[in-house]
């Protein structure tokens, strides 16, 4: 256990501590505390960073060898994920209920699902469990058919509510999140 207090800074208004400290095989970290009453011991959630893989970042084309070395998969994650994305980027700027959405917005569909039905099988990071970032696979797969069934019956302002929320929300966090240091993305392009 570390003492909170004595590692970072003082408290700002939130009652959010930072700091850096040396860690014994990382090196410094940078040490976020934030209070959470009943989640940690001490009523602090902490993230630790490792400073020097983020002082260490270099952006570079991808590194197609470690393309190679991911599982079918995660492959299969990583592509339908970008091709979702890149879809869905065109589908929130062009004209809505015409020909083209309809069609293009049934391939979205069919990328999205395919995403996170892969990811029900990507447990590699959390020693063969599902871990809190799999809670988004389950609401894309509630919500999915759903936005589907609100667009049949022309509820438009609930499919549009849902369709923004996934594009948004499921892509736009899990895009931060995949570019975490040490996961797949930052090495294919940072590490």
């Amino acid at each position: 256990r570390y003492d909170i207090e004595r590692l970072t800074g003082p408290a700002d208004a939130r009652g959010v501590r930072t700091g850096t400290a040396p860690v014994a095989g990382a090196g410094r970290v940078i040490i976020v505390a934030a209070p959470v009453p009943g989640v940690a011991s001490d009523g602090y959630l902490v993230a630790v960073q490792p400073i020097r893989e983020l002082a260490a970042a270099r952006p570079h084309a991808p590194d197609f060898a470690v393309l190679a070395k991911l599982s079918p998969v995660v492959k299969i994650h990583l592509y339908t994920a970008l091709a979702a994305l890149v879809l869905g980027a065109v589908l929130m700027t062009a004209r809505k209920g015409r020909t083209f959405h309809r069609t293009a917005g049934w391939m979205w569909v069919a990328l999205v699902m395919t995403t996170a039905v892969s990811t029900l099988f990507i447990t590699s990071l959390n020693q063969g469990r599902w871990s809190l970032i799999h809670l988004f696979t389950g609401w894309t797969l509630i919500i999915l058919p759903l936005a589907v069934i609100w667009a049949k019956r022309r509820d438009v302002a609930r499919h549009r509510r849902a369709m923004m929320g996934l594009f948004y929300g499921a892509f736009a966090v899990n895009l931060i999140i995949a570019f975490i240091p040490g996961r797949t993305m930052w090495t294919l392009f940072f590490g």
